[in-house]
């Protein structure tokens, strides 16, 4: 096969526990984690050099050279092909999407070649390995320990993204603490998405705080988020700025999107469904 295809969903975070910092200086963290039925998609062919294109309604800022973790997901795998990235979702966003482009392009291109996934896949980004596994888990450590969370419920969401990049370092510079508790060793069973939703509500974002002042206006994404009608729980996903509004109904979800549009229309906002390929 000379050709492939990828899809790369927006990976959202339910929950994002920091429970630690490591003597090298990268974070413990403990986090939920979903994905949606929006993201990117990537057309590879083989090629004797790596080239990457990139366009889309979110392109503008992505880099197309040796910077992004497509080209570098392309080298650690040791092939060459020409790339073509059209960009859906914002950038540096917490919506983990180099990542989650890194991820798509490792397995088109083993698919294309036959090559197994290479070592020391961390090295690209702490999303690598949950991204890969492109279903509902559980990311501990570093990002390297996952483990996959089956029959999570279905949620329908709202993204909202002012268009601004949020720099996650400087997010994680802002943690008051970085000791916080995990969440429970055993996760709990839920019979439908409000049970979901009601347990969701008594974890946390450890970054949202830290992410709020250094960009205050993910304050104000999460502010008029929150009193749409129907939403029943608000969080920031990743280190930000992206925040996300839950819903009992796609109708609701799509209800509160459109409201949102109307009344900020510089604003990235999206209807979706979280965790809909799971059974």
């Amino acid at each position: 096969m000379t050709a492939s295809e990828g899809f790369a969903p927006a990976k959202i975070n339910l929950t994002l526990h920091v429970t630690g910092r490591r003597e090298d200086g990268y974070h413990e963290l403990d986090s939920l984690v979903v994905f949606a039925d929006i993201g990117d998609r990537l057309r590879l062919r083989e090629s004797e050099t790596t080239m990457l294109t990139v366009d889309g309604p979110m392109a503008a800022g992505v880099p197309a050279d040796a910077s992004n973790l497509v080209v570098k997901a392309a080298r650690l795998m040791g092939l060459s092909a020409d790339i073509h990235l059209e960009k859906h979702l914002p950038n540096a966003a917490g919506l983990g999407g180099g990542s989650s482009d890194a991820a798509a392009t490792l397995k088109a291109l083993s698919e294309m070649s036959g090559k197994p996934l290479p070592e020391g896949l961390l090295g690209l980004g702490a999303d690598i390995p949950v991204c890969l596994h492109g279903r509902a888990a559980r990311m501990r450590g570093v990002g390297e320990a996952i483990t996959p969370v089956a029959g999570l419920p279905e949620l329908h969401a709202v993204l909202v993204n002012p268009k601004l990049p949020v720099m996650t370092r400087e997010v994680f510079a802002g943690l008051e603490r970085a000791d916080n508790p995990a969440m429970p060793e055993e996760l709990p069973k839920f019979d439908d998405a409000g049970a979901l939703v009601e347990w969701l509500a008594t974890m946390r974002n450890d970054l949202e705080a830290p992410a709020m002042q250094a960009e205050p206006v993910i304050q104000q994404v999460f502010d008029v988020l929150s009193v749409t009608p129907g939403c029943h729980l608000t969080r920031m996903s990743g280190s930000g700025g992206t925040c996300f509004g839950l819903y009992s109904d796609a109708e609701t979800a799509a209800s509160a999107a459109g409201r949102l549009r109307e009344q900020h229309p510089s604003w990235w906002v999206e209807a979706v469904r979280l965790n809909a390929s799971e059974p």
